[in-house]
């Protein structure tokens, strides 16, 4: 498993095993997917990403907009988990979508 900041498991994430693939069937699937349901003008060639925390390609939400990425590079953080202020709004959106995501966090917090 490898995790991103919030919790999330990079390695199920579509665009992900996209890059990981080098599918561009799948890349097409997924922007199509992720254009309707977010409203946003998302193409193939955005669907690249090689993890939240690893070097190399993210989407361009990840790299630019996601929030609890920038605020857990800008606190030198591993993960969400080792923040003393875990768990903050910030993840309770993301969280109440994907609660395994929360689950991940918590058992890191746990170790």
């Amino acid at each position: 498993m490898m995790l991103g900041y919030c919790g999330l498991d990079c390695e199920r994430c579509e665009a992900f095993i996209a890059t990981r693939n080098n599918d561009d069937a799948q890349r097409a699937r997924v922007a199509e997917e992720w254009a309707r349901l977010y409203h946003a003008p998302i193409k193939p060639e955005h669907i690249n990403c090689t993890g939240c925390m690893a070097a190399g390609v993210k989407t361009y939400y990840c790299d630019q907009l996601c929030e609890i990425r920038k605020c857990a590079l800008g606190r030198s953080l591993g993960t969400c988990a080792e923040c003393a202020e875990f768990p903050c709004a910030k993840l309770e959106p993301i969280h109440r979508a994907a609660p395994q995501a929360r689950r991940n966090l918590d058992a890191l917090r746990r170790n």
